[in-house]
């Protein structure tokens, strides 16, 4: 396929999404399936295009005075991608291309964007929800738009190294020519070059480094969130919103393999390949509970020193790779997560020994989900306090984290990242132990 196919593709697949609601990779599955004389490569370029348009959504149609998919294409070709008027003009020209530019469309996309914006709402500029603007512009303030665009933007690939297998320098030597580097903050996590939008998504499961074991794929945020957990060797852990098992997996190593871990779900289907994944990481520790019988985890009352509550979230925390979900999100959803979270809040404290610590965490950046609930949990609980997160990392990750920690409201102490202060996904940890306060 030609430019021009590859534009008119990515608006059909736009449009779908549109009139239908649903998940872009499904709708991007759908037309793979309908069309099978496009290639890998033109398949990669028209899901860049489509996710890339969508991450700019709202700031887009400004610019284009214009809500379609067609005008949200158009302006990423020239915009977001570079291409300019002549480049865009020159794929118009292909027969399979979508129909050529009118002299409203030229003349936005001839315009200065940042002069259009300016006069255009908060929301609009940080390309978030309309809805979420209040809360959202409460939490991040004069930072808004900043933290907004940085949500907008692409994420990395970042790897953690399982360090039950090997050491970082190990990994970096076995994964060179993917040309990866150390993370900023974690010091067990890898960071995998930026291709830019046409290119592949490296396969790392392809590498001989995640076969065997060396490496999962782990964004750095998360992995600093299994770090506060700061489990003790030998202790007794449970994850109890394990899904796939990442953060039990990076459990795992912290207390070199020394311990039980148990992974429990209520959905047996999010486990996916975890078994696959603790044999291929050499993590005997963790062993799976799926959720059979009224009650899988009663054995494990009273008896757990730390409780990992990976939280049912909104993700908004995770709008850097999944946009269209930041525009499907409605009100009723939010308020469902909160129940959940409320809920399993309430589950965890029934699994703590009397001197455990439960460690909530969430993928949101929204303080309905994290300070809030952490408050509710803390009025409906008596004997349990919010401790600082980095109390119990090395000194050097603690004085690096430090400045990611929130103070200043109900619900804290707590760390609280997001890809424009840490750049890393959305996240928020806070730390809870039984007992009276040092």
């Amino acid at each position: 396929m030609k430019d021009g196919g590859r534009l008119q593709a990515a608006i059909e697949v736009l449009d779908d999404v549109e009139k239908r609601r649903r998940p872009l990779a499904d709708a991007l599955k759908d037309w793979g399936l309908s069309h099978r004389f496009a290639g890998s490569g033109d398949r990669n370029a028209i899901a860049s295009l489509a996710f890339d348009a969508l991450r700019r959504k709202a700031s887009l149609a400004w610019i284009m005075a214009d809500p379609s998919p067609r005008a949200a294409v158009l302006a990423t070709w020239v915009q977001t991608w570079g291409r300019g008027i002549a480049g865009l003009e020159a794929a118009l020209a292909d027969p399979h291309a979508p129909k050529p530019l009118g002299p409203t469309e030229r003349k936005r996309l001839e315009a200065d964007p940042q002069t259009l914006l300016a006069e255009a709402p908060r929301h609009v500029r940080a390309d978030w929800p309309e809805w979420l603007d209040a809360s959202l512009g409460s939490l991040f303030g004069e930072r808004s738009v900043e933290e907004g665009r940085a949500l907008a933007a692409r994420a990395p690939v970042d790897l953690r190294v399982n360090t039950l297998k090997g050491t970082r320098e190990e990994a970096l030597a076995a994964l060179a020519h993917m040309g990866p580097v150390a993370t900023t903050l974690s010091p067990t996590g890898l960071r995998l070059a930026d291709g830019g939008p046409t290119a592949k998504a490296p396969h790392v499961p392809s590498e001989a480094a995640y076969q065997d074991g060396l490496v999962e794929i782990q964004d750095e945020g998360s992995q600093l969130a299994a770090l506060v957990a700061a489990p003790r060797k030998g202790s007794r852990i449970l994850d109890l919103c394990a899904g796939g098992g990442g953060k039990s997996l990076a459990l795992a190593a912290a207390i070199a393999d020394d311990g039980r871990i148990y992974a429990y779900d209520d959905d047996k289907r999010r486990f996916g390949d975890f078994r696959d994944r603790i044999a291929r990481a050499g993590a005997t520790s963790i062993e799976l509970r799926p959720p059979i019988g009224p009650d899988p985890l009663r054995d494990l009352v009273g008896t757990i020193d730390l409780v990992l509550v990976d939280a049912p979230c909104t993700g908004t925390g995770t709008w850097r790779r999944r946009p269209d979900a930041k525009w499907r999100l409605r009100p009723n959803a939010l308020a469902d997560r909160m129940r959940d979270q409320d809920g399993v809040l309430d589950d965890a404290a029934r699994f703590a020994a009397p001197d455990a610590r439960i460690v909530y965490v969430t993928c949101s950046i929204l303080r309905e989900e994290d300070e809030d609930r952490v408050a509710a949990f803390l009025e409906r609980h008596d004997g349990w306090h919010l401790v600082d997160p980095t109390t119990r990392l090395a000194p050097d990750l603690a004085e690096a984290l430090e400045r990611f920690v929130t103070r200043d409201r109900p619900g804290t102490p707590a760390l609280r990242l997001t890809p424009a202060t840490a750049d890393t996904d959305g996240f928020f940890v806070a730390v809870l132990e039984r007992g009276r306060p040092a």
